[in-house]
């Protein structure tokens, strides 16, 4: 028997159950992992409140990232051995694997073996936010030495993770925040330049850190109004990556500029990497590189216990994290 956390109806994180369950041997193309630790993402609460792309199936089951030691492998597995050291890299829906418990069962196309340098909590930090931000930066963004990024909700694990991959490509990472409160954070996170877009005059700041050039990348997740000022601060021939919606309200933007710089302004996601196997496969080598040297480094918020792991999903909730959100086990 293991405690995994299951769900029975959506609403707020008190729907969130801790039981005891037989978890099956793993099958073909599967192993057993014994989780060290748990990565928080907001797709898993949105999920749990019923907002998310599918619908939950009772009982549902939720989790994306993870860490642990792996206990037993399918029938047909030969990449892995009981004994190693993995995490999991969210690549699968809910309605077919999930992360939150003791003992879980995951597709080893979404298993890697983490360097021996993360502790456990640092390996179920990793993954989800070093892909995502490889993505949209690397894999489709070219971002090059020299070039200025500007990187919305810089303060989030994801924009924390691009700001430590631009400066490992020797580009320019500008934290886009709301107010100057986490500034000297940021700073210290990396950032060449902070704009607090409540405070500062986002276009005019982006003209003096570019000498008037604009800044070909952007990597945002929040979207609605505020898009339109940052797609004018681009440069010619950008490329907005708009990767979530923590602002509903519809995007709003100038033909003008779009036509005038011959802008893209493009929808992205992390499973558009982490279900092509070649895309995998450079995202893995990269992100285990840039950990194994010390370049990136995961930053984690605050750390629960599973057995309180409705009170962390109150805590994602708060918006107030700068970093991940970790469970151990």
């Amino acid at each position: 028997m293991a405690k995994v956390v299951r769900f029975y109806e959506t609403g707020g994180p008190e729907v969130l159950k801790l039981e005891d369950i037989e978890v099956a041997a793993p099958s073909a193309g599967e192993v057993q992992i014994r989780l060290q630790a748990i990565g928080l993402n907001r797709a898993e609460v949105m999920y749990r409140s019923g907002q998310y792309v599918i619908d939950p199936q009772y009982p549902a089951i939720l989790g994306y990232e993870g860490a642990g030691i792996i206990e037993a492998i399918g029938p047909d597995v030969t990449d892995f051995a009981p004994g190693d050291v993995v995490s999991i890299i969210p690549s699968f829906m809910f309605s077919e694997y999930g992360m939150y418990g003791e003992l879980v069962n995951a597709p080893i196309h979404a298993v890697v073996k983490h360097p021996t340098n993360l502790s456990f909590a640092e390996a179920a930090a990793s993954w989800m936010m070093f892909v995502t931000a490889f993505g949209a930066l690397v894999e489709f963004g070219k971002l090059k030495a020299g070039e200025t990024i500007l990187i919305g909700a810089a303060s989030s694990s994801v924009g924390l993770a691009a700001i430590q991959i631009a400066n490992m490509l020797e580009a320019i990472p500008v934290a886009l925040t709301r107010t100057s409160e986490k500034r000297d954070m940021l700073l210290k996170a990396g950032a060449a330049h902070v704009i607090a877009t409540q405070e500062d005059n986002l276009i005019e700041s982006v003209n003096n850190i570019t000498n008037g050039k604009g800044a070909r990348i952007v990597f945002d997740p929040v979207g609605g109004p505020e898009v339109s000022r940052m797609m004018k601060a681009m440069s010619a021939q950008g490329i907005f990556f708009q990767y979530g919606a923590l602002d509903p309200r519809d995007i709003t933007v100038s033909v003008m500029d779009i036509l005038g710089k011959h802008l893209t302004l493009r929808g992205y996601e992390l499973f558009e990497i982490t279900t092509v196997p070649d895309r995998m496969a450079r995202a893995k080598k990269f992100v285990s590189d840039g950990l194994s040297c010390g370049q990136l480094k995961p930053v984690i918020d605050r750390i629960f216990k599973l057995e309180d792991i409705a009170e962390a999903h109150r805590y994602m909730e708060a918006n107030g994290q700068v970093g991940k959100i970790v469970v151990t086990l």
